[in-house]
């Protein structure tokens, strides 16, 4: 694939960005009810919805919970909403349970979030509401602390988007913590029944401007939740998971890579951080690197925001290539594209810069096994081989650039 341009790979971000024309009207807070319920029956002529999208079980035979945070910052404004506000946040955790027997098998998302994904993509309606994940809702966590790893989305995406990479984490013995970036993503619906809509335009004058503002309010949310995850201890109770504040990595998808590399350079308690095929927009990354290490696993073989970084890693640092992939093969979203017939709605190379040609099954694999390794050496002090050299299980992983100091 040839290498993209900057703006175009933030416009293949998250949902797709410009490219598939996500919603742009300004954010609102919607009552429940105005979305159109995926139940609903479908028109005379429609295609027909995917009864289940069954995503990739964990491949560790291992007990797996999740649980919905509102988590509420109220030393900061939000500097996104059109009324001053204290900044609002949905958190998912996933994490190694100790049973599931009588819970229920947790949705993917909630109804109208999933009818917004559906419409933004676009997608035919139920699609994501039809995607179906492992983890069991409120099962009661293992004891002890455990690492934790905190996930950001793409720009437009949202925290259900990298849940087969959170599921997998959170059965090797992970507390996985994936945050919704409020009037970023596509839809946040709080507990109250408030649907807030993203607020970011799709091409904005200033495009510097608007990555600065970004990635600032995305670091800000991250450093807030491990704060609340391991000072405050929020959700440590009634069989809740404890995170360790010794062991915290960082990660994310497109924006939310570049966000992950900016946090580490913030906050001295992130250990290590993971970039999967974000460009380093909207912060000084480029420019400085970091003294602590930066995994890239990319789809496009290299990109000028690399380029620099490379110049200026002062520690380990690793570019790999994912060949065969696409933008978004590193997110649950392969395995509802063609259920879902987005294939039929948009061009032939935008399909394709998007999902690649490798199937949804191998790309979660690649993504799954390459996360789990460099986590399990920086937050757990295990040998990583797959960082090594080249692996004849992976043949896709191309190195690109190490540096092993």
């Amino acid at each position: 694939m040839t290498m993209i341009r900057r703006r175009s790979l933030l416009a293949l971000a998250g949902l797709g960005g410009a490219t598939l024309s996500l919603p742009t009207a300004p954010a609102r807070a919607d009552s429940p009810g105005t979305a159109a319920s995926p139940g609903a029956a479908a028109a005379p002529g429609a295609p027909a919805r995917p009864r289940v999208i069954d995503l990739p079980a964990p491949t560790l035979r291992r007990p797996v919970g999740t649980v919905s945070l509102h988590l509420v910052d109220r030393a900061r404004q939000d500097p996104f909403a059109p009324v001053p506000g204290p900044r609002e946040l949905m958190v998912q955790l996933w994490y190694p349970a100790l049973a599931t027997g009588g819970r229920a098998r947790a949705p993917y998302t909630t109804p109208r979030v999933a009818a917004a994904i559906d419409a933004g993509l676009p997608l035919d309606p139920g699609t994501i509401a039809a995607v179906r994940p492992t983890a069991r809702t409120g099962a009661p966590a293992v004891p002890g602390a455990l690492p934790l790893l905190l996930l950001g989305h793409g720009r437009k995406g949202g925290r259900s988007n990298c849940t087969a990479l959170a599921e997998e984490l959170a059965a090797h013995g992970y507390l996985v913590a994936a945050i919704d970036h409020t009037y970023d993503a596509t839809a946040v619906e709080f507990p109250d029944g408030r649907l807030i809509r993203s607020a970011l335009l799709d091409d904005p004058a200033d495009w510097d401007a608007a990555e600065r503002k970004e990635i600032a309010a995305r670091v800000g949310d991250i450093r807030f939740v491990a704060t609340e995850l391991t000072e405050r201890r929020t959700g440590a109770q009634a069989g809740l998971p404890t995170a360790d504040p010794r062991r915290i990595g960082v990660l994310g998808h497109s924006m939310g890579g570049a966000a992950a590399a900016e946090a580490v350079r913030q906050d001295d308690r992130f250990a290590a951080g993971l970039d999967l095929d974000g460009g380093l927009f909207g912060s000084p990354v480029a420019e400085l690197g970091l003294d602590r290490p930066l995994l890239l696993l990319t789809s496009l073989a290299d990109h000028d925001t690399w380029q620099r970084w490379r110049e200026h890693q002062h520690a380990w640092g690793w570019q790999l290539r994912a060949r065969d992939t696409g933008h978004l093969s590193f997110t649950d979203l392969p395995h509802a594209a063609a259920p879902g017939g987005l294939a039929g709605r948009i061009p032939a190379d935008v399909y394709a810069a998007l999902f690649g040609t490798i199937t949804p099954t191998r790309a979660t694999e690649l993504t799954r096994v390459y996360t789990r390794s460099y986590f399990d050496h920086f937050l757990r002090g295990r040998p990583t081989p797959l960082l090594n050299s080249p692996s004849a299980r992976f043949p896709e992983i191309e190195f690109h650039w190490t540096r092993d100091r």
